[in-house]
């Protein structure tokens, strides 16, 4: 016959209150996974950055390379492409890549007018934008973007000439979340285990 321990609390016996911590410990990890994911969903969307496309020149022709521009910036899911000009001088049109290279310009529905467009990136993989007034797409406005996953985002250094890029405080910021997203897969793993 098996001996069975009692604990000095309580009478019970030793194997249940070893379960019991083991549960109890298991409940606090779980406690602890929630909450790193409510704080990631709500970092997650802070961490988005908004690009004013062609800087202070905004979005015009002639004036600015707007694929050297595209190039010298990082994008990721969630960042915003603001368009600023004035309405009836220029549009904003998403294309696909053969409409980028031969500047054809979408149907009037699915082009954009405002002056002040906010594209939010929301998937992963190539762009294109181009302006669909007269030969301004032709005349160089328009630029293409690789839109990459925000896990991947990383603090991007000032840009020459004194145009401004992502600030440091927003790099930290990405590192926070890096740093959390790691430690909620690692809790996950010691949760399953």
């Amino acid at each position: 016959m098996a001996q069975v321990y009692f604990s000095v609390r309580r009478g019970l016996p030793k194997a249940f209150v070893i379960y019991r911590h083991a549960a109890l410990r298991q409940q606090i990890w779980q406690m602890y996974l929630i909450v790193a994911i409510i704080l990631a969903v709500h970092l997650g969307p802070s961490l988005a950055k908004e690009f004013i496309v062609g800087g202070d020149k905004g979005w015009t022709v002639g004036v600015v390379d707007y694929q050297a521009w595209a190039d010298g910036e990082e994008f990721h899911i969630g960042d915003k492409l603001v368009f600023n000009y004035p309405p009836g001088k220029h549009t904003v049109c998403k294309v696909d890549g053969v409409a980028f290279k031969s500047c054809t310009v979408p149907p009037a529905n699915m082009t954009l007018t405002t002056g002040k467009d906010i594209v939010t990136l929301a998937s992963t993989g190539k762009k294109w934008y181009i302006c669909g007034v007269g030969q301004h797409c032709a005349n160089g406005q328009k630029f293409s973007i690789t839109v990459k996953p925000v896990l991947l985002a990383t603090a991007s250094p000032p840009m020459e000439g004194g145009a401004e890029g992502p600030s440091s405080s927003n790099g930290i910021m990405t590192h926070c979340y890096h740093v959390l997203t790691a430690a909620i897969v690692a809790m996950a793993m010691m949760v399953m285990a």
